[in-house]
């Protein structure tokens, strides 16, 4: 069975990218290497794979790579640390502390 991969990429400038791939390795190797001129990591290398999440089917894979797009550095730095308080918390809305 074919498995995609959602990934998250720290940037030599401390920036984040995150991607969706059916082939992971060869996807950061091709970040890695500066292959893709209009790529995001082109000029930001070298670049470093800080999160992997697999899936069975493109929807979810793309599902999440959109979702994790729309996320604030905060956010996504609490999902790379797998801090899922942190990552709760910070999915709140603002001034709402969860109480009823």
């Amino acid at each position: 069975m074919k498995e995609y991969s959602v990934y998250i990429l720290r940037c030599s400038d401390g920036s984040y990218y995150t991607g969706v791939t059916s082939l992971l390795e060869k996807r950061v190797a091709e970040h890695q290497q500066g292959v893709l001129k209009k790529s995001y990591t082109f000029s930001r290398c070298p670049v470093e794979c800080v999160f992997v999440e697999h899936f069975s089917t493109p929807l979810e894979a793309i599902a999440l790579e959109k979702q994790i797009k729309g996320w604030s550095r905060k956010k996504k730095e609490a999902l790379i640390r797998k801090d899922w308080e942190a990552l709760r918390r910070l999915s709140r809305p603002h001034g709402s502390t969860g109480s009823p």
